[in-house]
């Protein structure tokens, strides 16, 4: 191409770059300000190594963070710059979303430009570029991947995994930056092997991409560039030690998940067929699937039918019709490591698992569509058609977005037999304090799933709130038939028990709760308040103080100590409880009323006079108080006061 030819092409680019940004903007940034959302919550707002940069690299355990410690060092920038508030988290997820869009631009353009596509004309190569990068910009099963935070750990992947694909063009091309290039190349692979799994793939799809359409052949593409290609595989070694730290996300993914390679499998063979459907007609979308494995041996045979033809075509076509057999390869080597026979218990079908490889799929389609349309201004307007039609459908998605109420109930109402669902709008309405809401929704959740220990947990707890405490104790009891390691199912059961007056049983749920969770303060303190009716003083002392050591600014649990401690005589101590409760909650009248009562018992009467007056300005209508101010008055000889 001549420098007049590559002149006049420069607007014409960068007005194309211009409108697909532009499309991502006015796609999402209408949810700038939508809340976290399920998991969300453990891998931000309680994520305490995002606090620190210096933290950043060491992600917590059982998140979805957990083993990706540059997805968690983004989030670290991102609470750098607005904290908990989630509008940079949104912000940018969708400058990612931007960023992958315009490198899927630019490999088009490279691509199609390639002897292996044939002499199409610049403004083919154009339009094809463009319509393929837009559509895929505003597709709508794109949006859990850039309106869901804590999915960036698919869009930054997938943003890594096109960088590594360019840079690689870029550095085949030669040229005196072709060294950057290949040093570029190598670091985003390696960055996003420590983002998502699925980037294990990219060094198999770079050498079939340079195979297909650069060198020729694998035996060509390895002489020419085998060490580029020894950089790229070295990136599976941290990602072999980063998989093995995470240990399969507490039991929710790999081979100790619960769920059989082969169950698994068979759930994917439908999956896959339904990513297709979508990506050709993406309605309905669901954000949660559920983690129940219903597949019947007919959807399963289907499926198996269409992946094997899809497969098969693939292996000809790359033989025969190598660009085309790219793009299977493309859609079926990036879906595999999360859709075959690696279990997922959490996410049996996710429609975020299609952000790559939907790309296959729009491009297949715009290259059908040119030619059948024969390129020009005709097929320009039907890709703007569409994309119109495509970018207000994933508008209204993103609202799906906007907050955990919005977010479950749209899953609720597309797929009402999802028990996870019920059970998770219930948990919203519990904590909005519609506690019949709450009863109702965890009561639709166990209709759906009778074995839901989850949502028998919830349902026992809006049930101790609404003051029926034996329909709870029964909900608990169902729990721990499968929860019987989570202090949190023992420490709600106590309080039923005690509720029900059966405090010595209560006692040993919390005595569980504390041994399956030494440095839990709640557990301690229950058990503490429960001893103290029972009489056991001095076990109520040893379990309030470790509740006071593990909580210090916990004031309820100093006076309670402090209680306990006058009644068995340690005055001196109480006192030095009581006054610590002041200094955390000075508004407690209690604490002050039983701290004069002590002080006035030691002789220091003036102390005490200051600390019944302050219990009756903080509560005047507050009785004994105010006795034992005219008591310790009459002691003095001064006469009662009013």
């Amino acid at each position: 191409m001549s420098q007049a030819e590559i002149l006049k092409e420069r607007p014409r680019l960068f007005m194309r770059r211009a409108v697909v940004l532009a499309a991502v903007a006015a796609v999402y940034l209408g949810g700038l300000h939508g809340a976290f959302l399920y998991d969300d919550l453990g891998s931000i707002p309680e994520n305490p190594s995002i606090r620190h940069l210096a933290t950043a690299l060491n992600p917590p355990a059982a998140t979805t963070v957990d083993g990706r410690p540059f997805l968690n060092f983004t989030f670290a920038l991102n609470f750098a710059v607005s904290g908990t508030d989630p509008w940079s988290y949104h912000l940018l997820n969708i400058a990612l979303h931007g960023a992958a869009a315009l490198l899927l631009f630019e490999i088009l353009l490279l691509t199609l430009a390639g002897p292996a596509c044939g002499s199409l004309a610049p403004a083919s190569r154009r339009r094809i570029a463009f319509a393929g990068a837009l559509l895929w910009a505003v597709h709508p099963l794109q949006t859990e991947s850039v309106s869901y935070v804590v999915q960036r750990a698919e869009s930054l992947m997938g943003f890594l995994y096109l960088l590594t694909l360019y840079a690689f063009i870029r550095h085949a091309q030669g040229g005196r930056r072709a060294r950057a290039w290949e040093v570029a190349c190598a670091g985003a692979c390696l960055l996003g092997m420590a983002t998502k799994e699925v980037m294990a793939t990219a060094p198999l799809i770079v050498l079939l991409y340079d195979r297909t359409f650069l060198a020729g052949s694998f035996r060509e593409a390895w002489r020419v560039r085998r060490g580029l290609y020894l950089a790229l595989a070295a990136g599976w070694v941290p990602l072999g030690l980063l998989v093995a730290q995470a240990g399969g996300r507490a039991g929710t993914a790999g081979l100790s998940s619960g769920v059989s390679p082969a169950a698994y499998l068979a759930a994917q063979m439908g999956a896959v067929t339904h990513y297709v459907k979508l990506a050709f007609w993406p309605d309905p979308l669901l954000g949660d699937y559920g983690r129940v494995l219903s597949v019947t041996p007919l959807a399963t045979a289907a499926g198996a039918v269409f992946v094997a033809a899809l497969a098969g075509g693939t292996l000809w076509a790359l033989v025969r019709r190598p660009a085309l057999g790219f793009l299977g390869a493309w859609f079926l080597v990036i879906l595999a490591p999360s859709s075959s026979v690696i279990p997922v218990a959490t996410e049996i079908v996710a429609e975020h698992r299609m952000y790559l490889p939907l790309a296959a799929w729009v491009v297949l389609a715009v290259a059908v569509l040119h030619r059948w349309l024969g390129g020009g201004r005709g097929f320009t307007l039907c890709v703007l058609v569409v994309a119109a039609g495509l970018g207000v459908s994933s508008w209204r998605r993103s609202g799906v977005y906007a907050g955990p109420s919005a977010f479950w109930s749209d899953v609720a109402n597309q797929a009402p037999e999802n028990a996870g669902a019920w059970n998770n709008l219930g948990v919203i309405l519990m904590e909005r304090g519609d506690l019949k809401g709450a009863v109702r929704d965890f009561g639709k959740a166990l209709d759906r799933a009778p074995q839901y220990a989850t949502a028998h947990f919830n349902l026992g707890r809006a049930l101790n709130e609404e003051g029926r405490p034996e329909e709870a104790a029964a909900h608990f009891e169902a729990a721990l038939a499968f929860m019987a390691a989570d202090a949190s199912v023992h420490c709600e059961y106590g309080k039923s028990l005690a509720l029900l007056s059966r405090p010595s049983e209560a006692a040993e749920q919390y005595r569980i709760a504390t041994r399956l969770e030494p440095s839990r303060p709640d557990a301690w303190y229950d058990l503490g308040a429960t001893l103290v009716q029972m009489g056991d003083l001095p076990g109520a002392a040893k379990a309030l103080a470790r509740t006071v050591a593990l909580s210090p600014d916990y004031a309820e649990a100093r006076i309670d100590y402090a209680n306990v401690l006058a009644q068995q005589g340690d005055a001196a101590n109480a006192i030095v409880q009581y006054g610590e409760a002041i200094r955390i909650k000075p508004s407690a009248a209690d604490a002050h009323n039983n701290r004069g009562i002590l002080l006035a018992q030691s002789g220091r009467l003036e102390q005490a006079r200051a600390e019944f007056e302050e219990a009756l300005r903080l509560k005047p209508n507050y009785t004994d108080a105010r006795d034992n101010l005219n008591r310790l008055n009459a002691l003095e000889g001064g006469g009662a006061r009013p």
